[in-house]
């Protein structure tokens, strides 16, 4: 029998990716379902008994798409398909399942299963813990290779971690080594997909006409910005951290004296805890100056997204009390701490707080009522007619400029973020806006101003004035 498919060279790379772990993807239209597809059956005829699962979230997404994919373009005398365990079992004696994940705990349901290639389709619609479970599956005491292939678009309550693993690392279409383990992030765009192209010319011209988040992420694989970011408003971090205008990102300068200083507090272990150091300049603006974020790193000093470095509450305040006795910004001054409310619970013993407390370190219970609190941070983050925001964050706070644009709105509640995110900077910033509420900003602008230097206009001068008034 002689099969033909027509595939293009992004496919084709995806196909010949040999790493440990592969990401195919970026913009919408490159084809990612049907390389995919391709790759699995040329795997299934090359190596008899090999056993695959490529999953979804659901056996709906899985019945509307992969598998219909499947089954409209693999030769029907080749396999046989069953409905009821949704495996295809090829005559050569190698499986193919579709699989889901919807929530963590469907995990459980592979605890025993062994599969020599696991595929994820979107896989920024999972979790990291899902993901990584999923790894212990790849076994086997045979010679078939074992690898990680996955397809997705930016976006999604995995848009972070994805990020992390596949595409911060290096640049894509480059191999790189972490753990021992091979990775290879393989981007593709519509306009690759001479395919899609010829049989479809309006669908580029269906992206375009995307909502402005939507389309940078699905027209070009933008991962810096996507639609259902949470916080839109956090798209403008800048080249160059000197420029205040039209940005919330700047290089860090030494605060007054006069200024106040806050320090607002979220608890973790499992999961990261975030302590922060804030400035208040006279008109009341927000200052990210400092961070101790409680994020783990693997051996080579990668962040491992959402997992906690599981300090005890002694080890975390020890730490801060020594950072506010001896840093140059904090040391003297007069620090005024707010929290998430949940530490001064004592139903477990001697509280959060109390742990606190004996090192010198005192807070005020934060006011925990989200939706106003996330209010209250997008007013923060507005820009004035002039191009200026309420908040700052000084470029060492790392995260919160890895975590706070990569948040998403929670399925569930339209109003509310996903909290299956990285949102634990997200909770210790909103204590902080809570703490010092202010109204919206009068004659905010959706498309902010930007700072040419080329330019001779007047935005050089309100430039100027800002830079000579808080520099």
């Amino acid at each position: 029998m002689k099969i033909e498919y027509k595939i293009t060279r992004k496919q084709q790379a995806f196909i010949n990716a040999k790493e440990d772990e592969v990401l195919y993807g970026g913009a919408a239209g490159g084809g990612k379902s049907y390389g995919q597809i391709i790759d699995a059956f040329l795997k299934a005829l090359k190596y008899p008994g090999i056993k695959q699962i490529i999953f979804r979230n659901s056996y709906p997404e899985l019945n509307r798409s992969i598998i219909l994919t499947a089954q409209a373009i693999l030769p029907k005398e080749l396999y046989a398909y069953s409905s009821v365990s949704h495996k295809m079992s090829f005559v050569n004696g190698s499986l193919l399942e579709f699989g889901y994940l919807s929530s963590d705990s469907d995990v459980s349901n592979y605890q025993s299963a062994e599969y020599d290639i696991i595929r994820f389709d979107e896989l920024t619609h999972f979790t990291e813990y899902q993901y990584k479970y999923m790894r212990s599956r790849l076994r086997g005491a045979n010679k078939f290779p074992k690898q990680i292939k996955s397809s997705t678009n930016p976006g999604g309550r995995g848009h972070a971690w994805v990020k992390e693993m596949f595409i911060t690392p290096k640049a894509p279409g480059k191999s790189f080594e972490r753990d021992g383990t091979s990775f290879l992030f393989i981007p593709a765009k519509v306009s690759e997909n001479k395919f899609l192209m010829k049989n479809d010319p309006g669908y580029v011209k269906r992206l375009e006409s995307l909502p402005f988040h939507e389309k940078k992420a699905l027209l070009l694989g933008d991962w810096d910005i996507f639609d259902g970011q949470f916080f839109p408003e956090l798209k403008n971090i800048p080249e160059h951290y000197e420029d205040r205008i039209g940005t919330h990102i700047i290089a860090p300068f030494i605060p007054p004296s006069e200024w106040t200083i806050y320090r607002s507090f979220d608890f973790g272990y499992a999961r990261p805890f975030s302590v922060a150091w804030w400035a208040v300049d006279y008109d009341g603006r927000l200052y990210r100056i400092m961070e101790l974020y409680g994020c783990a790193r693997d051996s080579l000093g990668a962040v491992m997204a959402n997992t906690g470095v599981k300090w005890t509450p002694e080890k975390i305040f020890a730490r801060v009390s020594e950072t506010e006795k001896s840093h140059p910004w904090l040391k003297g001054k007069d620090i005024f701490g707010v929290a998430d409310p949940s530490i001064w619970d004592k139903s477990r013993g001697t509280s959060v707080a109390d742990v606190a407390e004996s090192f010198g370190v005192y807070f005020e219970k934060g006011d925990n009522n989200r939706l106003p609190g996330w209010m209250q941070l997008h007013y923060r983050l507005q820009f004035d007619e002039e191009g200026i925001p309420m908040m700052y964050i000084f470029s060492n706070c790392e995260g919160f400029i890895r975590t706070m644009p990569s948040l998403v709105f929670s399925k569930n509640n339209p109003e509310d973020l996903d909290t299956e995110g990285e949102d634990h900077i997200a909770d210790e910033v909103r204590y902080m806006c809570m703490h010092r509420p202010i109204a919206p900003t009068v004659g905010a602008v959706a498309e902010v101003a930007t700072f040419d230097p080329l330019s001779d206009d007047r935005k050089i001068g309100q430039y100027n004035f800002f830079m000579k008034k808080y520099k």
